[in-house]
């Protein structure tokens, strides 16, 4: 990675053509968080023209690997960025894109910055966002029915990935159960897992604009609760039910495991509200269902980001530990899968 200053002067160079105008970058910082991309928080000051002014906002831009193979380039999420903005979803405002990687080594775009708190451990837990946990559940729910009801066949978006095309749940599974393969690593626990949810894959009987990784961490929160939905590479068309599940995933409470949404709160809040939204109603055993396959493909995840520091790609301690938790996520799918099969059996 550049250093500040290099990444600064270049960004200078570049936007000073982009706006037509002298600019200053000011105030650069690294950004905590994002295992698959790092974010750059600057400040921008247009001398002249229709941009002049001060700007605060983040550079989004790759590190090194592939989290997944089926991640979005830069350019493909500003792209559903522009078409969530539109649209009137809280997201940041993408400005600029640069697919061009000789400017800072690798592709980028730019998008207003947000103030708020976007770690997920400090949002389930400081006093001062008590308010804001109360308001999530509506909000989430509320936004998330906006997101699937954007229209995935206009222009521009041909290039979303549908494992519905690969036999909806199953098509996902097999993605995740590749990737673990490529690893090497014998697991067991996942081994059975990955059988039990092929054995027991429901159908998906709509198809929308999925988010991907709908959930507390990828989310900026004020008092007033959420002000923006961040995170965007990996989209794709899908089952709905996927991304009602994902924040329910353990991983995601950040520790305040009593709170089944996210560390926040009850699931229960935050399906009314995205039912009331999308004037739907949410299957809650296949809600149980993705909830399993979302433990799943996190447990690989996390094997396949400790891969990426044992490789070499990108040395990182957070890669190294995310690997450490596949122990945990495991424990996780053994006792979800026990708690399904004795609802079956009681159904039976």
């Amino acid at each position: 990675m550049r250093t500040l200053n290099d990444l600064s002067t270049r960004l200078e160079s570049y936007l000073a053509e982009i706006v037509q105008a002298p600019v200053q970058v000011l105030r650069p910082r690294r950004l905590a968080g994002g295992a698959s991309r790092a974010s750059l928080s600057i400040e921008l000051e247009v001398a002249s023209g229709p941009e002049k002014g001060l700007h605060a906002l983040v550079v989004r831009m790759d590190l090194g690997g592939v989290i997944h193979e089926n991640a979005l380039s830069r350019a493909e999420e500003f792209r559903v960025l522009e078409v969530a903005h539109r649209a009137g979803i809280k997201v940041p405002r993408p400005r600029w894109l640069c697919p061009d990687p000789a400017v800072l080594g690798t592709p980028f775009f730019v998008m207003d910055r947000i103030e708020g708190e976007s770690i997920g451990r400090r949002i389930v837990r400081e006093p001062s966002l008590a308010r804001a946990r109360q308001l999530l559940p509506r909000q989430l729910g509320e936004q998330l029915a906006r997101i699937h009801a954007l229209d995935f066949t206009q222009p521009g978006l041909e290039f979303l990935f549908s494992p519905v095309a690969l036999a909806p749940v199953r098509g996902l599974l097999s993605l995740a159960y590749r990737q673990l393969e490529k690893v090497g690593e014998p697991h067991p626990v996942l081994e059975l897992a990955r059988r039990w949810l092929w054995d027991n894959a429901p159908s998906c009987p709509r198809r929308v604009l999925c988010h991907g990784d709908f959930r507390v961490g990828n989310l900026i929160v004020g008092e007033e609760g959420l002000r923006a939905i961040l995170d965007w590479e990996f989209v794709h068309l899908g089952d709905p039910v996927e991304d009602l599940a994902w924040p329910t995933v353990r991983s995601w409470r950040f520790g305040q495991d009593q709170q089944q949404l996210g560390g926040i709160g009850s699931p229960e809040l935050f399906l009314a509200a995205y039912e009331e939204t999308a004037g739907v109603t949410v299957d809650r055993h296949r809600l149980a269902y993705w909830e399993i396959l979302g433990n799943f493909r996190w447990a690989v995840g996390c094997i396949a980001q400790a891969q990426r520091h044992l490789s070499g790609q990108e040395p990182s301690v957070e890669l190294a530990s995310l690997g450490r938790r596949t122990a945990e996520i495991e424990q996780e799918l053994l006792d979800l899968i026990e708690v399904a099969e004795r609802r079956r059996g009681s159904h039976a």
